[in-house]
């Protein structure tokens, strides 16, 4: 008896550090959208291209990769590491990246930030769907209703504008980054309790450098770029694509993909925040209060949500989590 009652806390403790272990991956990733944008530029007004962001920002993180690696002498992944790696390397490597660097090039970062709102329930479907996890129904109640206030807020800020809420390609686009990053994402949790977040997006960026290294230096840019482009390609390659998913990985791994999703909901607040400073696109009034309520559909689905039941290779931690 004595043991189960002194496992509870650590088990409390360790849910409650991956929901902020997520709320700052959030906030790394939420740079993103106007950073790629101010690496992109526009159609009007080109700074790199999208391939080049994309290849170029992974290779980075791949270099930094290999020397962490080196550095704390991990082992190879295992046979069955292999294919999971391999997905988040689509999702979180080359589609979602991707996706975004060509359609910020039409959109703002603002608007980029509405539709890429839906990521917590995309990952939360894919999170139950793969890792086999499951929530209440009160939980599921809190995430459609956070998301519910996203695209509200979407249509009234749209509507302030003097535009119209519609889907374009561009939109399209963003609707299938979503899908990659979810993907990614819960590929990435699936092995973390085995490889440890750290070594996860290490080995996804290691093993894409055959690819992203070489369209790197072919890419490379012949014209002149803004210095703001080159500022906004390394916080890309070093935060958006290495950084932050220690903060991540670890997070959906200790607190449940499923639940410490639900901290996305954030993203889009955020991102638009940012932009200001960054690209001077301006915030509505109507931000502080959209958000203030996001954030409680975050804690009430929290406290609502059941125990997570998930595969056994999540179930246990393996020693090498601990770097």
């Amino acid at each position: 008896m004595k043991s189960n009652a002194a496992a509870r806390p650590a088990r409390a403790s360790d849910a409650t550090l991956g929901m902020w272990l997520g709320v700052l991956g959030v906030a790394i990733f939420a740079l993103t959208l106007p950073v790629t944008r101010l690496a992109t530029g526009t159609q009007e007004a080109p700074q790199l291209a999208p391939w080049f962001v994309t290849l170029g920002r992974a290779a980075l993180a791949g270099a930094l990769s290999v020397g962490y690696l080196l550095l704390t002498r991990s082992a190879l992944p295992k046979r069955h590491h292999w294919r999971p790696l391999a997905l988040a390397v689509l999702g979180n490597v080359l589609g979602y990246p991707l996706l975004l660097a060509y359609a910020l090039r039409v959109v703002d970062a603002g608007h980029a930030a509405v539709v890429t709102a839906l990521l917590p329930l995309a990952t939360a479907a894919i999170a139950a769907w793969l890792l086999h996890q499951r929530a209440s129904a009160g939980f599921w109640w809190c995430a459609v209703a956070g998301s519910a206030l996203v695209v509200v807020f979407a249509l009234l800020r749209s509507q302030g504008s003097g535009g119209m809420f519609g889907f374009e390609w561009a939109d399209l686009l963003l609707v299938a980054a979503v899908v990659a990053a979810s993907l990614g994402y819960v590929c990435g949790a699936k092995v973390t309790p085995e490889l440890g977040a750290e070594r996860v997006i290490c080995w996804v960026c290691v093993l894409a450098l055959p690819v992203t290294l070489p369209g790197t230096l072919w890419l490379w840019p012949q014209s002149p770029v803004a210095p703001s482009a080159w500022g906004a390609f390394v916080y890309l390659g070093v935060f958006s694509m290495w950084m932050g998913f220690f903060a991540w990985y670890r997070g959906l791994a200790m607190g449940g993909a499923l639940r410490v999703s639900q901290t996305q909901l954030l993203q889009p607040f955020v991102s638009i925040i940012a932009a200001l400073p960054l690209l001077g696109e301006p915030i509505e009034g109507l931000t502080v209060a959209f958000a203030a309520a996001v954030v409680a559909t975050v804690v009430l689905g929290k406290k609502l949500s059941q125990p997570v039941t998930t595969a056994p290779a999540l179930a246990s931690r393996s020693p090498k989590e601990t770097p």
